[in-house]
């Protein structure tokens, strides 16, 4: 039984369910079993730091859809699930628990026979990051009539049009970057060792803001510094801050696991010309990605604004610059569906989130200047008011 604040109502996981099933049978899929614990809270409301083990949602095209994992974890599932059906929660022995001498799969076997699932059209995420290939080879073996069927981004691509409630949570989630933000450009100065500033991003994380609490990013902070900032995933280490540096500071903040992602770049000391020309370029290539974010266009045309606009003064960028964004757990932030990049006809509803990230590594640092966005019925809204610029401090 649920003792915490629910984040939805019954009905809206309703509606969820009802629109994965939709999705189920354009595919012919008896059922889905869903690992990417992103998908699980989505569908049930499940949230645990439980995912280094096996577990999962199994959903049918009929009735409650069954949460399954560690029997220790099935408390924490009664505690945030919405169903209430005490069969709707199923809970594995623990010497199953990463044993060499059998899988819990075998145990998710006997389950979906349960449901008389032995020969169905059964779904599963195979690009997963928590699917592994010993659990498909377990679940086949146990399975041999069923047809598994690749499944991946089946859910994950119904929920790109967000809810008046999860816009809710990613505006709590925007504030709470926003604090951030502020906090860095407070105490960040030459001498400051990078671990005590990462301490004080997690704290005012934590901390929330206009009264309500922070959740853990799935995204640790990436603040690399100088040479360090020519790559695009670093993180931090114990060093001190020095002037003629540039660090950019990729963070975000979160609020009942929805993500706001938001990136600053600052320099300590007087701005090399090659640094105010990319500013430039990027600000100049950012407003020229906006004016695409409207509802009926196609995610590849924010792409192809923004790299026009930046080649032509010069600049290049490899990759996507920007991606969707909503409920999320560890190891990213992204939904994994649309991406900003040429090629993506993806058609832009209102509802949508996106994190438009057109960042740029230089030779000797990098510029990340990003924004959290929301398609509107009319164009586009920055959940972010973070002064867009490159910050500086002598």
């Amino acid at each position: 039984m649920q003792t915490r604040d629910v984040n939805f109502t019954t009905e809206e996981y309703r509606a969820r369910i009802a629109k994965t099933r939709a999705a189920m049978e354009r595919a012919e899929l008896d059922a889905i079993f869903v690992t990417d614990p992103s998908n699980m809270a989505w569908l049930t409301g499940y949230d645990g730091w439980s995912f280094y083990v096996h577990q999962g949602v199994l959903l049918r095209l009929e009735g409650d859809p069954v949460w399954w994992g560690r029997a220790m974890d099935a408390v924490g599932a009664g505690l945030t699930v919405f169903m209430e059906d005490g069969d709707s929660i199923r809970g594995y022995d623990d010497t199953f628990v990463q044993n060499p001498e059998k899988h819990p799969m075998e145990e998710l076997a006997r389950l979906l026979s349960e449901h008389g699932l032995e020969t169905a059209r059964i779904g599963v995420e195979l690009d997963n990051y928590y699917y592994t290939a010993a659990a498909h080879q377990a679940l086949t073996q146990r399975l041999p009539h069923a047809t598994l069927r690749d499944a991946t981004g089946l859910v994950n691509w119904q929920r790109g049009v967000k809810s008046p409630q999860e816009i809710e949570y990613m505006r709590r989630a925007a504030r709470i970057v926003e604090a951030m933000h502020e906090r860095i450009l407070e105490v960040a100065e030459p001498g400051l060792r990078k671990n005590e500033l990462i301490a004080e991003i997690y704290a005012t994380a934590m901390r929330g803001a206009d009264g309500h609490w922070g959740d853990y990013p799935a995204i640790v902070p990436m603040a690399p510094s100088g040479m360090d900032a020519t790559a695009p995933h670093l993180t931090w280490d114990g060093r001190p801050m020095v002037k003629g540096e540039a660090t950019f500071f990729e963070i975000a903040g979160a609020h009942r696991r929805y993500q706001c992602p938001q990136s600053r770049t600052l320099f300590l000391g007087e701005v090399p010309q090659k640094y105010r020309n990319a500013e430039t370029a990027v600000l100049e290539a950012i407003d020229a990605g906006l004016a695409q974010a409207k509802p009926g266009n196609q995610a590849q045309d924010i792409a192809n604004a923004f790299n026009d606009t930046l080649n032509k003064a010069g600049f290049e960028k490899e990759g996507r610059c920007g991606y969707a964004i909503g409920i999320s757990y560890p190891p990213d932030w992204g939904e994994r569906t649309i991406s900003f990049r040429r090629g993506d006809t993806t058609i832009l509803e209102a509802g949508m989130t996106f994190h438009f990230m057109p960042a740029l590594w230089l030779d000797d640092g990098g510029l990340e200047i990003t924004e959290p966005i929301l398609i509107t019925e009319t164009g586009h809204e920055c959940l972010c008011t973070t002064p867009r610029k490159l910050w500086v401090k002598a």
